[in-house]
Order: C-alpha cells, then structure tokens, then sequence
C-alpha cells in the first residue's frame, strides 16, 4: 500500500531496519505515528494524510511487520526497552534538534506509554496522544489495587476486563497463532474487521498481515506477564497526555483509565462513540483532535497564551472540537442547545431564518466555549435554500458531526378551525424542516463513513393527543416516526437518531404560536395567557438541552422531556384509553 505523497528512508537499529515514512514539510513540528498489532503503518493512511498539510508527520513499521525486518532470534527481541531503542533511532533521524509529537494506537499506544514515562527520552517527545492502549505498569497497578481491596465493583472491573483480554492469553500459547494467522485467520481479517469494526474496505490490511501477526505476537510474550507483576513505581508521564478513550472498544474497559490523572497530571481526556480500529473508521475525528493537541502544546513551549482547546463543561470529553449543527438556533430551546453543544468545546453552525438572532447565538457561544461559531440565515421549509446550506457547510466547515433539527412552529385550533394554509405551514416548518435536514446533512454523514448524530425536535404532543392540537401534533407525531424509521436505517452506518420530546417548557413558542379560527385581538389574548401559563410552570430550555446532549452521548432513541411529557409517555404505552379521555378535555384558554 502506498501513501500518496511520502517520502521513504531506512533506519538501523538493535540489529533491525526499520522502514519509515514522511509527509509534509519537515521545517514544521513532527507528529510520530506508531501502529499497534497485528498492523502496519499504514493503519495510519487516512489519518497521517490530514495531518500532513500542516505537519512534518512520520510512520514506520515496528520490527518485524510492514517493511521492517524482524530481530533474530523472535524471543527477546520485542522488550519495550529494544522498541524504545527503535523509536529514539527513529526520532533521531527525523527530528534531531526538536521534540516531536507522539500519537499511539492499540499497541503502539501500549509502547509509547513507555516512551513517555521513561528517563532516557525526556525532552524528546513534547506530547503523546494515547488511544486504546494502557501503559502495562499503569494496568498492572490497576489490577494490584483491585485485588488488594476487592469490593464487588473492583471485582466485576476484574473480571469484565480479563474477558475482554482474551486475546492475550490466547498469544501466549506457543505456535498456534502463528498457525492460525499464516494460515485461516490471516486470509479472513480484512473481512472480520469490515463485518466486525465496520473498517472500510480497501487497500489495508497490506499482504504482509499474516508474517506481521506471527512476528508481534512476542510483543505480548516478552512483555505483558513480566510488566503485570512487576509494575514499575516511577512511570509517570514527564509530557502532556492526551487520552482518547474509544467507548465501543471490545478489547478494553474504559474503566482501565480510572485516576489516570495520577500517572500523567497533565492529562486531557476525549471519548469517541466508535469500536477499536478508530484510526480507520473516525479518521477525520482523530486528525483534529491531534492537530489541536499538538497546536496548543506548541503554543505553550513557544510562550503563546494558549486559547482554551478543551471546554470545562459537562460532557466536554465527547464534543471537544466537534461540529454541531443547531436549526431555530435564534430562540429558545435552539439557543439553549447552541451555547450547550458550545460550553462542550463544540464548534457551532447556528442557522435561523432571524439573522440577527442567528448571529447573536453565534456570538454568545464563541464567548461561552466553542472555538468556532458561525451564524446561517435560511428557511428551513425553502428546499433549494437548505440545499445551499448544506453545501456551504460541507465546503466551508465540513462535514457534520451532530445535526438538531429543532426550528418549529405552534398552531393551536379545532381541526375544522384549521385552514389548508394553517396546515401546509406547520407542515412545512415541524415536518418538512426537518426531512430537509435529514436528508441533505444525514447524507453527507452517510456517504463520509465515520458515524454521526441526529436529533429532531418532536414534542409530547407526539404521543399525547388534543383536540386544541391536530395539526401541531400531526406534524410532532410525524417527526417522531420518521426519527424512529431513519434510526433503524442509519444504525448499520454508526448513526445515531434521537428524537426529543419536551412537555410544557418556557419558551417564545408561545408568544408566536398562531390560534386557528380566532380574530387577531382573540389570537393575541391567548398568546398572552399562554405564555403566562408556560411561564408559571417554568421549566427551563437549558434542561431540554442538556437531555439534547445526554442524548446523543447515550444514543437514546426517545426522550420525553419535563415530568409531564414523561407522564404521558407511560400513559400512551401502558393506559392509552385515559390519554385519549384527556385529550377531549377543554385547554385552559
């Protein structure tokens, strides 16, 4: 496999030849990949790719896979000392007269972890992301601390992390994987990691899978036993720690990394809805998180003041960075949810049909946490004008990473009140606002290939019916199925949809809300009196948001929002006939 662009040397070292690859200008700072097992370099294609325009970025095969050739004899030769030797071969060639960037994965992250706690290559790394790896002395602490004190919490972490390890008892068994990788299993792993990781297929694995199995399996044997039961005391981290914690991760317990702090104080922690393999499935996710990183880190050794890259806020780990699109952002719960997603560190698209509303949530959340934010004037019922969003936002910001259909209108009347231009309306903003958003931004996630998230504003009227209500709940009950079909259509493809269903929340809904089949002195009485009973009840839209996010961070599919909404959510499942007892009751207006 051959990346576009790179530029190849050898380095020898302890015996070995290590093949290695750069890109971009080697006057900027240097990011150095190391690939975990049974991988090569090239795990790192797509990721080294978006990092090369704006860094000197270096990848090499570790001894005995890819290119590299293999220590003689196997046994002894993949000590974490010999791969430290290799990695400081490797910086030196590189990057002698200043620290690089170290980024790990699986494996390579189990060795840098060793690279960045040991004496010897102090000041030669200035930051080290880590992902899906644990330091073999933090894990054999880990384990020492639960056994020493074993609470039935401390045990089930035990026991839940021994069988996601399997794998690892299974290369210490002597010739068998090295059997089985030269033989069935190698010929089969492209097709496991598609069917199972959801890599896409392609150019990688390289040929060279089956010898770089056989080959790392003593990575394991001559490193993990003897690490686990003598854990060193001094392997603290002496750089900046970036943790990148995968939470679908079918090797690893996030819960390896509890009190990491203690071990690298100057740790900065992300999470990522995604399975082990991230550096092929979220390749885009894990270039901007590296390049902030690094950024930052070079800021600071520079004596820049740094900008704050991490937000403070609650779920900050899983948004840092992210980009998240608010529709009805002007107002409302659309605000709330804007200046969320942006105390999280979320970059912010904030689209009204108000400009100036637009532009002051955008103001607002850059000044609230989000590194960048923008203000977008559309329609959402305007089919060719959110077409041109989606473009804009695709070329000029990027992909989505979070998409909220929230713009909504009310519309309150007896169905015979209702005109056919009263229902055309409300469908065009609650319903066929939101399909335009699915379809234009849900397709540029799908065809990107790295996951996403979806949420669409519905309402409890989605399930609660009202004779004052027919065309406003339609249009809820719609959202809410359409919500539920596109989930079930988008999950293979990692694509979350959620569908927010709040009660009775003090917004300006009220205050805009039409009455069907009322003059307009009559109209605006119950606008008044409407907004005064939402405002007595006052459940705020800050509590809407922060269900938005626990939402999308827990991948719920329907969220009733406010005790009332959750009231009636039971009552549609459990007791229907006294739901609908209640919707022939009178509204207090």
């Amino acid at each position: 496999m051959k990346i576009h662009g790179a530029r190849e040397r050898w380095v020898s070292t302890g015996g070995v030849e290590l093949c290695v690859v750069e890109l971009g200008d080697a006057a900027r700072p240097t990011v150095v990949l190391v690939h975990g097992y049974p991988d090569s370099k090239e795990v790192w294609s797509e990721v080294a790719t978006r990092l090369a325009d704006r860094f000197h970025v270096v990848l090499y095969d570790v001894r005995g896979m890819g290119r590299s050739t293999a220590p003689a004899p196997l046994r002894g030769g993949y000590t974490l000392e010999k791969l430290t030797d290799d990695f400081l071969a490797v910086i030196d060639a590189v990057s002698p007269d200043r620290p690089v960037h170290l980024v790990g994965h699986d494996w390579g992250s189990v060795q840098s972890w060793e690279f960045a706690t040991v004496k010897r290559t102090e000041g030669r790394i200035a930051s080290f992301t880590s992902m899906s790896g644990p330091s073999l002395d933090h894990f054999g602490h880990w384990i020492k601390q639960r056994m020493k004190r074993p609470t039935p919490r401390k045990v089930g972490q035990l026991l839940g992390q021994g069988a996601k390890s399997w794998y690892v008892y299974m290369l210490h068994t002597p010739v068998l994987p090295e059997l089985a990788w030269r033989g069935p299993l190698g010929k089969r792993w492209p097709k496991i990691l598609e069917r199972v990781e959801r890599v896409p297929a392609g150019d990688y694995p390289t040929p060279s899978l089956p010898s770089d199995a056989a080959h790392g399996a003593w990575l394991y044997r001559d490193n993990v036993r003897a690490r686990l039961r003598r854990p060193r005391e001094d392997a603290y981290a002496h750089t900046p720690v970036q943790l990148i914690t995968p939470l679908g991760d079918a090797f690893l317990s996030p819960k390896l990394y509890d009190r990491l702090e203690l071990w690298a104080p100057r740790l900065t922690r992300r999470t990522l809805p995604a399975k082990h393999w991230v550096a092929r499935t979220r390749p885009d996710q894990l270039a901007a998180w590296i390049g902030e990183f690094v950024t930052t880190n070079e800021d600071l050794e520079a004596g820049v003041p740094a900008q704050r890259t991490v937000a403070d806020g609650k779920y900050a780990d899983r948004f840092g960075g992210q980009l998240v699109l608010v529709t009805g952002a002007g107002s409302g719960i659309g605000r709330a949810t804007a200046f969320a997603f942006a105390e999280a560190g979320a970059r912010v698209i904030a689209v009204d049909r108000d400009a100036e509303s637009a532009a002051r949530t955008a103001e607002m959340a850059q000044l609230i946490g989000a590194p960048k934010a923008w203000a977008e004037t559309v329609d959402v019922t305007d089919e060719q004008a959110m077409e041109k969003l989606a473009e804009k936002v695709a070329a000029e910001y990027g992909v989505l990473d979070v998409l909220v259909n929230n713009a909504g209108i009310g519309l309150s009347g007896s169905f015979f009140d209702t005109t056919p231009e009263d229902w055309k309306k409300v469908l065009d903003v609650n319903l066929w606002g939101v399909i335009h958003g699915c379809r234009l931004f849900g397709k540029q996630m799908a065809e990107r290939g790295q996951g996403g998230h979806i949420v669409n504003t519905a309402s409890a009227a989605a399930y609660q019916p009202s004779k004052a209500l027919p065309a406003y709940s339609t249009s809820k009950a719609a959202v809410l199925m359409l919500s539920e079909c596109l989930r079930a259509e988008l999950s293979d493809q990692g694509i979350g949809v959620s569908a927010i269903c709040p009660g009775l929340v003090n917004t300006n809904i009220t205050a805009t809300a039409r009455f069907a089949g009322v003059d307009a002195e009559e109209e605006k009485r119950r606008q008044k009196k409407s907004s005064r009973l939402y405002g007595l009840r006052n459940y705020p839209p800050e509590k809407v948001a922060d269900a938005i996010l626990s939402a999308v961070v827990h991948d719920k599919a329907v969220v009733p929002v406010t005790p009332e909404a959750r009231g009636a959510h039971l009552m549609s499942r459990f007791t229907p006939r006294a739901l609908r007892a209640i919707a022939r009751m009178e509204p207090p207006l």
